[in-house]
């Protein structure tokens, strides 16, 4: 298991090798690789600018990471999400995640981006071409794509 809070860049194929290494008990594996979008809320967007409490950040990653290693039989996984300045088109977030079983990777890689989405600590200011700027609010979509889960796990119990 691994989670990274990095400015630099990440390869993504690279992450990939270094979290099966040749691995015979991987039978597959999930990427998931999300990108500073170019246009927001019907405007262009000149940047994106992330901010995080160092530390803090990372342990909860940590925790969202440790719940999905509970709910799905991983192999393991990786978390790394970007900070500082960041321009259109750029990679801000990797997750992988390795099973030994398909179906088992894919939902943990989506658990895993909802939960980033939802409970990750990271601060994202939007700058536009014309010159305004605004901080990013929570969205409705990422409380109810987080709230499906919990129903998930409410009835398997």
């Amino acid at each position: 298991m691994a989670v990274r809070v990095q400015r630099e860049v990440f390869d993504a194929a690279a992450e990939v090798r270094a979290l099966t290494g040749g691995r015979s008990d991987v039978g597959g594996v999930v990427t998931f690789t999300g990108f500073v979008r170019g246009v927001a809320d019907g405007k262009v967007l000149q940047s994106l600018t992330l901010e995080h409490y160092p530390g803090m950040t990372e342990a909860e990653l940590g925790r969202i990471e440790d719940e999905a290693q509970q709910r799905f039989e991983l192999e393991g996984s990786t978390i790394i999400h970007r900070v500082g300045e960041l321009r259109p088109g750029d990679p801000i977030v990797l997750v992988v995640t390795a099973s030994a079983h398909r179906q088992a990777a894919f939902e943990a890689a989506e658990f895993l981006m909802d939960y980033l989405k939802s409970r990750a600590p990271f601060w994202k200011k939007e700058s536009f071409s014309d010159g305004t700027e605004h901080w990013v609010d929570a969205r409705e979509c990422d409380g109810a794509a987080l709230a499906r889960w919990a129903a998930a796990s409410a009835t398997q119990k």
